[in-house]
């Protein structure tokens, strides 16, 4: 049997650390010799299972986080079952620490790591709620602009290259990508799914037709509802939020090119 002196203060910093009681604390730090790393290992172990019975429980809330460094960015969304816990700081700080974690991951969609999933489970075990790392995506290269909503529940991720660019637009680009509505589909006609594409053109033409117009006014009628589609359905050729007098593309520094976006809503694909 373990003699080793158990403190006060090291129960304390382990209940702090695993939201544990001051009881199961104490016998995890007699377990391990005292040993703070080792006793919480052995409470992660115990709790594991009553931990991941808790995953068929609705995680309806949460954040969305983002981190930019080295020339690469990611924008993560982390569930949590209340709101009452997403506006916690500890899930926040949370929420930033895999956000900076899956920095290390390549671009494109993020699968957590067992760093993730262990950082995660810290405020998991803390709460008692199903916390879950939901999706993830990285975008390498270039310069990038970001925007979070005040509630954390929106954000968007905007990718670019060719120059600089002023702060303040390529956050307004950033809000126009989370307000727009409809939201872009894509930065220009070039992006947009050219099956869509070709369907609408065809559509407009046989309205075009339809209306018994010469031919060549029958083709003018149709590219001018193709332009207004383009307009409507991409981020540079939408009426800018903050000015609706411009399209977005206007406000684009000579230079830049806007070359990728990511939007994440809470709880939305």
């Amino acid at each position: 049997m373990s003699t080793v002196n158990i403190s006060a203060k090291d129960v304390m910093k382990l209940r702090d650390r695993t939201g544990l009681g001051m009881g199961d604390c104490k016998n995890a730090l007699v377990e391990a010799n005292g040993d703070m790393e080792a006793a919480e290992k052995i409470i992660r172990e115990k709790m594991k299972g009553k931990m991941d019975a808790r995953t068929d429980r609705a995680a309806g809330e949460g954040c969305v986080s983002i981190a930019i460094a080295g020339g690469k960015a990611v924008i993560v969304e982390v569930r949590s079952e209340t709101d009452f816990t997403s506006r916690n700081e500890e899930f926040r700080a949370m929420a930033a620490d895999v956000a900076k974690m899956a920095l290390s991951h390549p671009a494109g969609a993020v699968t957590a790591d067992k760093a993730i999933t262990d950082r995660v489970d810290v405020v998991r075990l803390k709460t008692g709620e199903n916390i879950s790392f939901a999706r993830g995506v990285v975008l390498e290269g270039g310069s990038f602009a970001s925007y979070v909503h005040h509630d954390g529940k929106l954000g968007v991720l905007l990718k670019y290259e060719g120059g600089e660019m002023p702060a303040d637009t390529g956050t307004g680009i950033c809000q126009h990508i989370a307000a727009a509505v409809p939201t872009p589909a894509a930065i220009d006609a070039d992006g947009l799914d050219q099956a869509v594409v070709a369907a609408k053109r065809a559509e407009a033409i046989a309205e075009a037709q339809a209306s018994g117009k010469p031919a060549q006014i029958a083709e003018k009628m149709a590219e001018g509802k193709m332009r207004k589609y383009f307009e409507e359905v991409t981020l540079l050729g939408q009426a800018y939020v903050r000015d609706d007098k411009m399209q977005v593309g206007q406000i684009v520094p000579k230079g830049v090119k806007l070359t990728q976006f990511v939007r994440i809503r809470l709880g939305q694909d």
